[in-house]
């Protein structure tokens, strides 16, 4: 008997341990978030954040994300229902207490932050007012992004994070799998790698816009992104993030047609001016191999970077389905739909609803409702992308019960200028929440490119969290960050911006005009606000005593940069006018006022390595294992911010240094010496001669490398420079204010 219950007893005994052991371990989700919070903190700050801030776990209010702050015996205790709640409680830490911005390019907090930092005197808990908070574009990924490494996507992550981003695209080394589906579909390593173009312009072949320009892409660029997708997804998920993956939405490549000649496969219209050999092709989603197809890249996919169950999937971007009839559109959708859930149950669908804006006379409310309905309402999530300007969901009944996104867009290509609707978008935000009740399920944004001012985007997230902020509240916090302490001129600047000059609907090919081709007579870059609200907020921020952040830096680059550029358009208005009226001599001096302004504008961007064409392009050698892959990456980083291809030429222009001096200057000299010429000869100006010497030019510097500026910062005194500027050019700013042209 004793013997039969010895064994009872002792497994009893380790019954009674092990759950006595459970119930002393804390949560291992409360223990993984707290951690994550602090390695994230440790990343922006080895010395001053690990020491003095505490990260704790705390419950969601009443399901909702949640983030506390208070103090307790000299540290700093921030709470969050998870990693993501904290970090964006730690950042509200560092921009309301600590005056300091963290920076998407990169920062480092130890240099600005105080050796003891800042109580806060009253403690606080606010709760988001929406449930996803989504960054990126497609686009974003082609213009920023191509030759990023570990370290940029890590910090970016982490900004990410920061400003409560839950719901990120993340596409990145999605050709590794399609190389695996098309390669066990029959096609050759040379015809996939064909298909693919090159990795600058990856975001148009994913969005089946063109396929196969600037290819082929090399094998290593296939290995090396999806080490870096592994490491992406993984960090993202640990900070509470679900990443937004692709599938298949029905691009595939022209050869599958000799492979499957019965597969329903046909082309799509031509794209923005490409030729007819880089068009797409799609296959229609009630084909048998649709299906197939979708289960191949979803397993490989799953297998190489796991699955959060939202997927993007944009079928018909920019460019026309096969059939408009609402009964085949209906179809496409459900049909996709259906080859998701197959693969996976839990399957989510995230579609732009940018083709509603870009094809809004072709996309009917009748074509819309049977596209958007095909899917079970709540599987699809509509993510409204330029709601600054047009809200699609006003137009289509609240995308006819299915859930939506409110996103600002803010930029096109990357172009480096001071635009974008900031306070409207921030007023149409709360109209939205007050009258879309649940189905408006979160707020984002999907700017093309990040070498604009980061304010917009910031602002944009906070309006996901309960944070009751007026506007002159939203301002000072804004200004004291920027300068590091409570700056009364960096305010009275940042209101006239936000007031007066961030009220611009960003549009297309939008740097000032020193990046724009030219044309006697005509001019691509009209300033849409008063001139006079930009320059006095120039003198504003010049009357500040130092500039000790990184992101004052930056704004005085900014406004600077943007006036000379307005300027630049002005004198260029005036020479022409001379021309016009045969004055050599008033040619000649506004012509040397333009070749100033852009050696001015060459060194000013020169002060912030992000604003060089050297960042740019090293970034893309580094990338490359051999001259031969480093040159053909640097072709691509080129090619995109200059000619781009088809009918985009200048589309991702950019006010760099070392692009202005190397690319755009020439460009003007060939115009400049036309004008010359034509006044000395007695002759009419001829377009044709100055169309083709830049084509010539353009072309050779795309696709011949060769030494560029390799331009570090100068460490110039920015105020001081500024100053100088500021000087120089008093007396035409001076007078383009008081003739009152905007």
């Amino acid at each position: 008997m004793t013997k039969r219950l010895l064994p009872l007893l002792i497994t009893w005994l380790l019954v009674a341990i092990s759950a006595t052991a459970t119930a002393s371990i804390p949560d291992p989700t409360a223990t993984d978030a707290v951690e994550q919070a602090t390695a994230l903190a440790r990343r922006l700050s080895k010395r001053r954040l690990p020491q003095q801030v505490q990260f704790i776990k705390i419950d969601a209010d009443q399901g909702k994300d949640v983030f506390t702050l208070e103090s307790r015996d000299g540290i700093i205790i921030v709470g969050g229902n998870n990693a993501g709640s904290m970090a964006v409680g730690l950042n509200r830490y560092l921009n309301r207490y600590c005056k300091v911005t963290v920076s998407w390019y990169g920062s480092r907090l130890d240099d600005d932050l105080p050796e003891v930092l800042p109580a806060v005197p009253v403690a606080e808990r606010v709760t988001a007012r929406v449930p996803q908070r989504f960054f990126l574009n497609y686009c974003t990924w082609g213009y920023t992004m191509p030759f990023w490494g570990w370290e940029q996507w890590e910090h970016f992550i982490d900004w990410m994070a920061l400003n409560g981003v839950n719901l990120p695209l993340a596409i990145t080394g999605q050709e590794a799998v399609w190389y695996r589906v098309w390669t066990r579909l029959g096609m050759t390593d040379e015809q996939v790698r064909n298909y693919f173009t090159g990795p600058a312009y990856l975001p148009w072949h994913r969005m089946a816009n063109i396929d196969g320009w600037c290819g082929p892409l090399p094998m290593e660029w296939l290995e090396g992104q999806t080490a870096l997708q592994q490491r992406i997804v993984e960090r993202e998920r640990a900070l509470n993030m679900r990443p937004v993956l692709p599938a298949f939405a029905g691009h595939v490549p022209g050869a599958l047609r000799d492979l499957f000649p019965e597969a329903d496969i046909q082309s799509l219209s031509t794209w923005a001016g490409f030729d007819e050999r880089y068009r797409t092709y799609f296959l229609n989603s009630e084909d048998p191999l649709y299906s197939r197809i979708q289960r191949m890249f979803l397993e490989e996919q799953t297998r190489l970077f796991g699955t959060d169950h939202i997927y993007g999937i944009d079928p018909f971007n920019e460019v026309d389905p096969p059939s408009f009839e609402p009964d085949y559109l209906n179809k496409v959708s459900r049909h996709i739909y259906e080859s998701l859930t197959a693969v996976d149950p839990d399957a989510e669908w995230l579609q732009m609803a940018w083709f509603l804006y870009y094809q809004r006379k072709d996309y009917t409310q009748e074509r819309t409702r049977a596209m958007l309905t095909g899917v079970p309402q709540g599987k699809m999530t509509m993510l409204d992308y330029y709601c600054e300007y047009k809200e699609m969901w006003r137009e289509h009944e609240g995308f006819y019960g299915q859930p939506f996104i409110w996103c600002y867009l803010g930029n096109f290509g990357g172009n480096t200028n001071v635009q974008g609707r900031v306070k409207e978008a921030g007023q149409r935000i709360e109209r939205a929440l007050q009258e879309c009740g649940d189905n408006l399920v979160g707020i984002g944004s999907t700017l093309e490119g990040l070498d604009v001012q980061q304010f917009p985007y910031e602002y944009i997230l906070e309006k996901a969290w309960d944070y009751h902020k007026t506007d002159e509240q939203v301002i000072n916090e804004l200004a004291d960050r920027h300068a590091g302490y409570t700056c009364q001129p960096a305010r009275e600047a940042w209101k006239l911006l936000y007031d007066s000059v961030l009220d611009i609907t960003p549009g297309n090919f939008a740097a000032p005009l020193p990046c724009s081709y030219p044309t006697l007579g005509k001019e691509n870059r009209p300033v849409k606000y008063c001139p006079r609200n930009l320059v006095a907020a120039w003198d504003l921020l010049l009357r500040q005593d130092s500039v000790t952040t990184d992101a004052m830096a930056i704004d005085l680059i900014w406004v600077g940069r943007q006036l000379l550029g307005d300027l630049f358009l002005v004198e260029k208005q005036q020479m022409d006018k001379a021309f016009e009226q045969g004055d050599t001599a008033a040619v000649n001096r506004h012509a040397n006022l333009l070749l100033d302004l852009m050696i001015d504008l060459d060194q000013l961007n020169g002060q912030h390595r992000q604003s060089t064409l050297h960042t740019w392009l090293q970034q893309a050698r580094d990338l490359g294992s051999t001259p031969e892959v480093k040159d053909y990456y640097e072709m691509n980083a080129r090619r995109l911010i200059t000619t781009w291809g088809g009918s985009l030429n200048d589309y991702a222009c950019r006010n760099w240094s070392g692009l202005i001096d190397a690319y755009y200057h020439h460009r003007w000299m060939f115009y400049i010496q036309e004008m010359y010429g034509a006044l000395y000869w007695q002759r009419p100006f001829d377009e044709m001669n100055v169309r083709e010497q830049i084509d010539t030019f353009q072309q050779e510097w795309v696709d011949i490398m060769r030494d560029y500026a390799k331009l570090e910062p100068a460490g110039l005194d920015i105020l001081a420079h500024s100053r100088l500027l500021r000087d120089k050019y008093r007396q035409q700013l001076d007078a383009w204010i008081m003739s009152g042209t905007e």
